[in-house]
């Protein structure tokens, strides 16, 4: 769910659940501030509690957000340095499968880019992966080319062994993107806080003191809450991954090739 709402929307969301929930504790214990002395202690003794287990929930669930937001940085670095090994290797290869496979190489990385800035699960993101797929199988096919040409010479083995492990590591950047924090975790985030922080401004407002700074806290909450939901949203938040070494090695394919085609046997 909160996968796919805006920025604007999940602000309004968490703010909405937490802050509401703080402001009704409030409105709730100035209600019952005629029984302060009887209900003190007892709630005293929950909001101290729950505030506790919240925090501990919330350093758990930014945590694992932060992990696979780490991976996801890791894994366009690793896929870049994949496809520019490859693309290195594929220079060496004889004609006409040279030319082939740098140009399916070039193309392989524009869809690599594409589906790196498109929102997981949307269709631009399944449009792109599904061409990036078919592109491996072209390269693939050209790689077998490559083999069967020379069997026994190195370049084409040597490019079949990275070109397996570009198509490999390309496994691993889908899954990376997909890899988000189960909603169970979140929803008993946001709706840990809201109960915790309603229950504080409940105590405090039997008390008749601090529910101003209670609705500050409650803020900084809602902050906290947005910045774990945003980090696991790697496309459509603040907080993206960057595709830079892809769009950087994309770039260096304008170049005319380093090395030239072999002249023959």
């Amino acid at each position: 769910m909160f996968f796919r709402l805006s920025s604007v929307e999940l602000v309004l969301v968490i703010i909405g659940i937490v802050l509401g929930t703080t402001l009704l504790g409030s409105f709730v214990g100035s209600r019952l501030r005629a029984h302060s002395e009887t209900l003190r202690e007892p709630f005293g003794v929950l909001q101290a509690a729950l505030l506790g287990l919240v925090a501990l929930l919330m350093a758990f669930g930014l945590t694992m957000a932060v992990g696979r937001y780490d991976q996801r940085r890791a894994a366009v670095v690793e896929d870049a340095n994949a496809i520019g090994t490859t693309y290195l290797r594929a220079q060496t290869l004889g004609d006409p499968v040279r030319t082939e496979s740098l140009e399916a190489l070039r193309r392989y990385t524009d869809a690599v880019i594409v589906y790196s800035e498109a929102v997981p699960g949307s269709e631009g993101e399944l449009t792109a992966i599904a061409e990036a797929e078919q592109l491996q199988r072209t390269l693939w096919g050209l790689a077998g080319e490559a083999l069967a040409a020379s069997p026994t010479d190195s370049a084409p083995r040597l490019y079949v062994e990275t070109l397996n492990e570009m198509i490999d590591e390309e496994t691993v950047r889908i899954s990376a993107l997909n890899n988000r924090v189960p909603s169970a975790v979140l929803w008993i985030e946001i709706v840990g806080a809201a109960i915790a922080l309603g229950l504080l401004a409940l105590y405090l407002a039997i008390l008749s003191r601090g529910v101003v700074t209670v609705i500050l806290a409650a803020a900084f909450v809602s902050v906290l809450l947005f910045i774990t939901f945003d980090l696991d949203r790697p496309t459509r938040g603040l907080v993206t991954v960057p595709d830079t070494p892809l769009v950087a090695l994309r770039a260096s394919m304008e170049q005319p090739p380093a090395a030239q085609a072999p002249s023959g046997p």
